[in-house]
């Protein structure tokens, strides 16, 4: 078990290295990777199912008695990044497609990987975890919501079926997670989810792998457009962290609520949004959200060195970690 769990960790610890041949793998061996497409969607809820095993209902009831961080990070994440991401997909590129693309990626709950980010810096892991909750409970609500009132009348799409998706992906097998820890007393966080955890990070390559034969075309066929497009999402991704930082600095919060903060509002759930582009959009939606692969661990790295000096150095990772 010991070197099982070794196994997991070396993969998270160096995700930053993995993901491009991931996505290298996806994009010259399309054939290959795209044999998993089918099972990409039940990989995916037990991907989800592990990562609500840390937390419980009472994660979300002590949180929710000091709200304010939770909302605002809902109201960033939910709210406005989507509607400047339309506004600014609009204005620069023109086309529904790439538009709905980057709405979608920035629709997604927050990454199940922020808990890393921010258990690494030493945030609060409990504001953490009801904020990835409340995010991941709401978004087969809030995803299709979201870009029906963005986008839904220049794209086609079936909002219905997209919620119904989103609920049998994300949303209960995360109440299943939940519950499981909560009935168990804390043994399916301590026990059975570190069990699974290296399961699952060998199931989030195979699918970031499946995930990228859908761009293969595009990216063996790159045009200065599709590189302009990169170029957005880099820097627009870089602007969730800054705009978690910032807020944290604004609202007079501690070290550890700001961290959680930062990393909440710049880190989604980019395979959720895959899987739903790939199931219900095609090529030219895909190609911006998988784009956010190429930037997410880097970016989290960098803003994590950040945050260390933005509070004397009490940001550095724990060795624990």
């Amino acid at each position: 078990m010991a070197r099982w769990q070794a196994f997991g960790r070396f993969i998270a610890g160096h995700m930053i290295y993995i993901v491009p041949f991931c996505l290298a793998g996806g994009i010259f061996l399309p054939g290959v990777f795209s044999r998993l497409n089918p099972v990409v969607p039940a990989l995916f809820a037990l991907m989800t199912f592990q990562g609500s095993l840390t937390s419980g209902f009472d994660d979300l009831l002590a949180c929710l008695r000091r709200p304010l961080p939770l909302i605002v990070a809902l109201l960033v994440t939910s709210v406005a990044m989507p509607a400047v991401a339309c506004a600014l997909g609009q204005a620069i590129f023109r086309d529904p497609q790439t538009t709905c693309g980057l709405v979608l990626e920035y629709s997604v709950p927050i990454g199940v990987v922020s808990i890393m980010w921010v258990g690494l810096f030493e945030g609060d892991v409990t504001l953490g975890l009801a904020t990835l909750m409340a995010s991941t409970l709401l978004s087969p609500l809030s995803i299709p919501l979201t870009l029906s009132v963005l986008v839904g009348a220049t794209v086609s799409m079936d909002p219905l079926a997209m919620m119904q998706e989103m609920l049998l992906m994300i949303a209960l097998p995360a109440l299943a997670g939940m519950a499981v820890n909560q009935l168990s007393r804390g043994w399916g966080g301590e026990v059975l989810a570190p069990a699974l955890s290296p399961a699952c990070r060998v199931i989030l390559v195979l699918i970031i792998a499946a995930n990228s034969t859908g761009i293969s075309d595009y990216m063996l066929h790159l045009s200065p457009r599709l590189l302009g497009i990169m170029l957005f999402v880099g820097c627009f991704a870089s602007a969730g962290f800054v705009v978690g930082l910032l807020l944290g600095k604004l609202m007079g919060l501690g070290r550890p609520q700001a961290v959680t903060l930062t990393f909440d509002c710049g880190l989604r759930n980019i395979s959720a949004g895959a899987v739903i582009a790939e199931r219900f959009f095609g090529p030219a939606v895909m190609f911006p959200v998988m784009m956010g692969t190429l930037f997410q661990q880097f970016l989290a790295a960098a803003f994590g060195s950040l945050l260390g000096r933005r509070f004397g150095g009490e940001g550095e990772p724990s060795p624990e970690a």
